[in-house]
């Protein structure tokens, strides 16, 4: 069992979109995603699938040629390599994510 210390958690500076990994096994990585109110987020495709679980804020995602409005409780799967991101977020976004295998960086 490994507990992941609490507080670690990294709110965004500014209007810039801020991840913070909290938890890296072979199998999976776990962070937090911040994204304040205005923010561009400009993140690219990763070679990992992805979950990601909206704790809180409001805001809208595309991906896949969708795009959803999003909210607390959302839940949201991208296959590895499909273009995604946050748009229009409208209030602070608190967003769990979850990579499988473990976050690459590519």
């Amino acid at each position: 069992m490994q507990i992941v210390e609490a507080g670690r958690f990294a709110p965004a500076a500014g209007r810039t979109p801020q991840y913070t990994e909290h938890l890296r096994v072979p199998a999976l990585s776990v962070g937090t995603y911040s994204l304040p109110s205005g923010a561009i987020d400009d993140q690219s495709p990763h070679a990992e699938d992805e979950v990601y679980y909206v704790v809180r804020g409001r805001g809208a995602f595309t991906a896949g040629g969708r795009t959803a409005e999003v909210g607390p409780g959302t839940t949201l799967f991208v296959p590895a390599g499909e273009d995604h991101r946050f748009r229009d977020v409208t209030e602070d976004l608190a967003v769990l994510v979850f990579f499988a295998p473990a976050y690459s960086g590519a």
